[in-house]
Order: structure tokens, then sequence, then C-alpha cells
């Protein structure tokens, strides 16, 4: 079974052949293209929503059919209007909005395993004792 994960930033090597070869504005597109499906979600972390290899990314994942997400701050920039989803965060101190970047990935990090893990064992109560 697919499980439809993969981290780009990883992937040292493949960003810097990527780069390389097709230049920084497309390391994550290509990497989208090669192996983004349809249903998969990508999730974009930006402060400004400007950075032009994010704007690819999302514009080649639109047409290859995954759903987006943005965690941005300012006004969002211009890539607020090419994701599915932009949870902005209204401030301009970049290192402030990364860090409630982190704490909501971790958040919904605990929300996807709690989901899975009641998946697993129907009925079963979560394992930090709130409802299942």
């Amino acid at each position: 079974m697919r499980s439809g994960l993969f981290r780009a930033l990883e992937r040292s090597s493949i960003l810097t052949a990527a780069g390389n070869d097709f230049g920084f504005d497309e390391i994550f597109a290509r990497q989208i293209e090669g192996l983004g499906r349809p249903g998969d979600l990508l999730v974009l972390h930006s402060t400004s929503g400007r950075s032009t290899n994010l704007l690819r990314a999302a514009e080649v994942a639109r047409s290859c059919g995954l759903r987006t997400v943005a965690y941005l701050a300012r006004d969002g920039g211009p890539l607020r209007a090419l994701v599915d989803l932009a949870v902005v965060v209204p401030t301009d101190v970049t290192a402030h909005a990364q860090e409630i970047h982190l704490a909501l990935g971790h958040a919904v990090c605990d929300e996807v395993d709690r989901l899975y893990a009641s998946r697993e064992t129907p009925g079963a109560p979560s394992s930090e004792g709130g409802d299942p």
C-alpha cells in the first residue's frame, strides 16, 4: 500500500541534482511531478509566500491533482491564492510565525496519530485519555 508520504527536504542529493539540472526554482516541482499522485497532500511552509520554488511546487501540485496546505505569515503572499488551504499567521516577525507553524504542525500530527490509532483498534480509548 502506498502511503503517499514523502519529505522532499530529506533528500539533499535530489535537491542538488534538480537544482543543478533544472534550476532551484524547480527543485520541489520536479519531485512532485515524479512522486506526487492525485489525492496526495503537499504541505508548504513559507513566511513570505513569495519563494519561487514554492510557488512552482503549488502550481505543479495542483496540475497533478494533489491537495495543498500552506503555513504562511504576513499577508500570505501569492502562495496564499495557489493552495487549497492557507493558514496565515498574522505577524511580520519570522521567528514568531515559524514557532506557531511548528506548534500547528505538531497538533496536526497528534490528530492524525489519534485518528489512525482509532482506525486500527475500533472503539479503543485514546492513549491520552481523551475522546476516541
